[in-house]
């Protein structure tokens, strides 16, 4: 059973032969109409958010915190007892004096308050993406394949009397949202969180269902059930199969790095009462379509994914899936898209900054430039079998590369840069004094014992207080280690040795650093791994 009750989108997909994976709509009311029809218009409004200097001081010191404000729209509508927070996670966090993105509550107070039948919002302020584009149209490509997923628009803000430009104005997560894809809106509704998969313990958003995570629990452990026929009888009574392959197969064709499949990160659970399975909804869409090349083929790495993926009637199922979506990616209807929403949002960049409307129209080339190489790309990778493990000769280092970026701290630096001619990956430790941060590479293996090994330098590397794990080193996902380089040192080989035991197994590679202080550089060729005899 697939969520229900999404709206039809003002986008010219041919749905009709996705939506056959779909229930019938449910009518919206007339209050969902009005909103509906407000973010199509795409009015842009102008919002002032109005905080006093006592608010304003508590979001300096504890930015995670509601404070009480204001908002007030086109000058006109006043909403008053509004809570307002910071938000943003690692690369995309800024203090409050910078240009702070905002989760705005408008029922802090008063319940019945809604901002054009809005309980929640976020006021996104698009750091990552330029183009402002990316989230909208991600999300509705998520509603054009049955997946509930947030309504986005654009705003001009300001905070008091600062001008901070051009925002992302999207639907936050809440019964509001969850009334127009499932028929009980009442279950237990789960913020990933940063960095953390379904084994963390997750922040209950919304629900009436159990308060002790024993939904959550019984779908960590039927995951992890140890015999694989038990295992995915399990996983099929506690999730929607044909509902998170649609996701799992939107996230990978979105080039979603930054998601639950890929990255444990930016996505919600809901555990529906009227079906008792679980659904994932999308989640910070604003880095996806930035690489053309993104893997859809590549077996994923968070809990519910890998598990899924590893039954092959499934991964058959996912691969048909993908099929069916392909025509969501034609390039033509795509860049019409972006080209109708680039020249809504315009003028309102030409009124903020003329500079910076300047530059989003070369923001709006590059992106349109993707989504066609990405439509070559994903048509080039539908037509190409399953990936086979990589082939060693025994005891010859095979080269890793096509590192991707992971932090679960907001101001580690991971950088891929050249020195003296030679490639090097750098991470940073930031101001917080807290970094945990690495640079990740899946690879499938097939059973045997291997050697993971790179060449790290490390630069004032401090221990972190608390950590089991210390400094500069590599391990694979799942695992500890025992290797660590602290200090200062010059390029030294630090290696990690595993086992596999299945016929074959997807193992997440890792290059970490985890300090108060300091940074480590690594030798790009001389991340390497080798099928010891």
């Amino acid at each position: 059973m697939a969520p229900r009750g999404l709206l039809l989108l003002a986008l010219a997909f041919p749905l009709a032969s996705l939506r056959a994976a779909a229930q019938a709509p449910l009518k919206p009311s007339k209050d969902q109409e009005a909103t509906e029809a407000w973010f199509r218009a795409g009015p842009a409004p102008k919002i002032v958010v109005e905080l006093d200097d006592a608010a304003c001081e508590a979001l300096r010191t504890e930015p995670r915190k509601y404070v009480i404000g204001r908002l007030r729209e086109n000058d006109r509508a006043v909403f008053e007892g509004v809570g307002i927070k910071l938000k943003g996670s690692a690369g995309s966090f800024r203090e409050f004096d910078e240009t702070p993105s905002l989760s705005v509550r408008v029922n802090r107070l008063d319940d019945e308050q809604v901002f054009h039948g809005l309980r929640r919002l976020v006021l996104n302020k698009s750091v990552q993406d330029g183009a402002y584009l990316r989230e909208l149209l991600g999300s509705e490509l998520f509603r054009a394949a049955g997946i509930v997923s947030p309504r986005v628009a654009h705003a001009r803000v300001w905070i008091n009397k600062r001008d901070m430009g051009v925002y992302v104005l999207k639907e936050g997560y809440d019964r509001t949202l969850l009334k127009r894809g499932f028929e009980k809106s009442w279950g237990n509704l789960y913020d990933g969180g940063f960095c953390q998969d379904i084994d963390a313990e997750l922040e209950r958003d919304e629900g009436k269902g159990p308060g002790d995570r024993k939904d959550l629990t019984a779908l960590l452990e039927a995951c992890r059930e140890p015999d694989l026929v038990k295992r995915w009888g399990r996983v099929e009574e506690l999730v929607d199969i044909k509902a998170f392959l649609t996701y799992m197969a939107m996230e990978l064709m979105l080039g979603h790095w930054d998601g639950y499949c890929l990255n444990r990160n930016n996505y919600r659970v809901y555990f529906d009462p009227a079906t008792g399975k679980a659904y994932f909804l999308p989640h910070g869409m604003d880095q996806v379509l930035q690489d053309a090349e993104a893997s859809i083929l590549e077996n994923p790495s968070a809990i519910l994914a890998d598990a899924v993926m590893k039954n092959p009637a499934w991964r058959a199922e996912y691969r048909k899936r993908v099929g069916e979506l392909l025509p969501l990616f034609n390039a033509d209807r795509l860049k019409k898209r972006v080209d109708e929403m680039a020249k809504k949002l315009a003028p309102v960049l030409e009124a903020w900054d003329k500079e910076q409307a300047r530059a989003h129209e070369g923001e709006v080339a590059s992106l349109k430039s993707i989504i066609e190489a990405r439509e070559r790309s994903l048509k080039e990778q539908k037509a190409q079998p399953d990936p086979r493990p990589l082939v060693f000769s025994p005891g010859v280092p095979v080269r890793v590369a096509r590192w991707r970026k992971a932090s679960e701290c907001e101001d580690a630096t991971l950088t891929a840069e050249k020195e003296k001619g030679v490639d090097l990956l750098r991470i940073a430790c930031g101001r917080s004094g807290r970094c945990i941060a690495a640079f990740r590479r899946s690879v499938l293996l097939a059973a045997g014992h291997y050697r993971f090994q790179a060449l790290v330098r490390t630069r004032d590397v401090v221990e972190l207080e608390g950590e089991e794990w210390q400094g500069a080193g590599l391990r694979i996902s799942g695992s500890g280690r025992e290797n660590k380089l602290l200090g200062s040192a010059d390029f030294a080989r630090v290696d990690f040795e595993f086992e596999v035991t299945e016929e074959a197994r997807d193992v997440e590679l890792i290059v970490e650093l985890r300090c108060s202080k300091g940074e480590m550089a690594v030798r790009a060729d001389s991340l390497v791994l080798t099928k010891l005899k």
